[in-house]
């Protein structure tokens, strides 16, 4: 959860470009640096970072669904007012007890403003991805209101939880994917916060040891290829802005792992930033070296656009 310790842009005031380019930076940096489990320590991880009003002040609220041969887990982090400290809730998303997906849990954030935690996990359905994507629902309430509220079952949490809808909607900063796929990998995400969610996909072929073909990348979003990257041994590093739903998306990708670590299932980098890249990124668009790199050398990318506040990143970890 440190990776994300930095974002926590204001509610109260606009988020400046260089708070946005601080924030995703820090990510993207942190992300490529975490050492990436292999084997039968292999833990496919989504992560969701929203900002919402508990106790009269915007903070930070994440979950970080986990799931590995042996557990599938939610921890819920509730940040201070400064975001020095973390209030956390474990829920044991497949527990032995089959009445235990459905619960309940409070705790005091800075010192006296009650979090109350209502969940319903029973009907749950689920993909390749630790993320539920239907037939639930979890609600944080504080002051009587619902401060947050994710699934789909949001009637029968208004109705279990007798609370009222919050004044100001929470929004969703940040979601990060970290998972163990083969040649197709799928997910789901808002890139407007009052749009539809789009599906991405990302497709790659040629990457094994031993193939005779070039390998090749494709990013598609809704059901259209928008990138498609040829000889991708020669751009395995690079930055692009599509348009979906006659909104700029900014794309940048970093695939060096997949093609040229030693293990052979190194992990590859996509962040996906609404908004239009600035002067500096358009001059870099479609080139092969769309980053930049850090004083230790790894490549990092950012994105410095300041109308949103929203950004997908997706830390995925080939096995072939």
């Amino acid at each position: 959860m440190m990776a994300f310790n930095g974002h926590r842009s204001c509610r109260a005031q606009s988020v400046s470009s260089s708070s946005l380019h601080q924030a995703t930076s820090n990510l993207v940096k942190k992300t490529t640096e975490e050492p990436q489990p292999t084997g039968k320590a292999a833990q496919s991880t989504v992560t969701c970072i929203y900002q919402t009003n508990i106790g009269g002040s915007w903070r930070n609220v994440s979950f970080m669904w986990s799931k590995n041969l042996m557990n599938h887990t939610l921890l819920l982090t509730v940040d201070s007012i400064g975001g020095d400290l973390h209030y956390n809730c474990k829920i044991d998303v497949k527990p032995w007890n089959f009445w235990n997906k459905k619960g309940y849990k409070s705790f005091d954030v800075d010192e006296g403003n009650q979090v109350e935690v209502y969940w319903d996990l029973r009907s749950a359905k689920f993909s390749n991805s630790p993320e539920p994507i239907s037939d639930y629902y979890i609600a944080l309430v504080s002051d009587e209101q619902i401060a947050l509220l994710i699934g789909d079952y949001k009637k029968k949490a208004y109705k279990r939880t007798k609370s009222r809808p919050a004044h100001v909607d929470a929004i969703q900063l940040i979601k990060k994917e970290n998972v163990f796929a083969k040649k197709t990998f799928s997910t789901k995400a808002k890139f407007d916060e009052k749009g539809k969610e789009s599906e991405v996909v990302v497709e790659c072929s040629g990457t094994t040891s031993g193939s005779n073909k070039d390998p090749e990348m494709w990013v598609s979003i809704d059901g259209i290829v928008l990138i498609h990257v040829k000889n991708l041994q020669w751009k395995f590093r690079g930055n692009q802005t599509v348009m979906v739903d006659k909104q700029p998306i900014q794309v940048l990708w970093d695939v060096h792992d997949w093609l040229f670590s030693g293990s052979g299932s190194g992990p590859g980098l996509f962040v996906f930033k609404p908004g239009p890249a600035d002067q500096s990124e358009s001059e870099k668009e479609g080139s092969t070296q769309g980053g930049c790199e850090s004083d230790d050398g790894k490549s990092v990318y950012y994105s410095t656009s300041n109308n949103f506040d929203f950004c997908l990143a997706l830390m995925m970890v080939l096995h072939l």
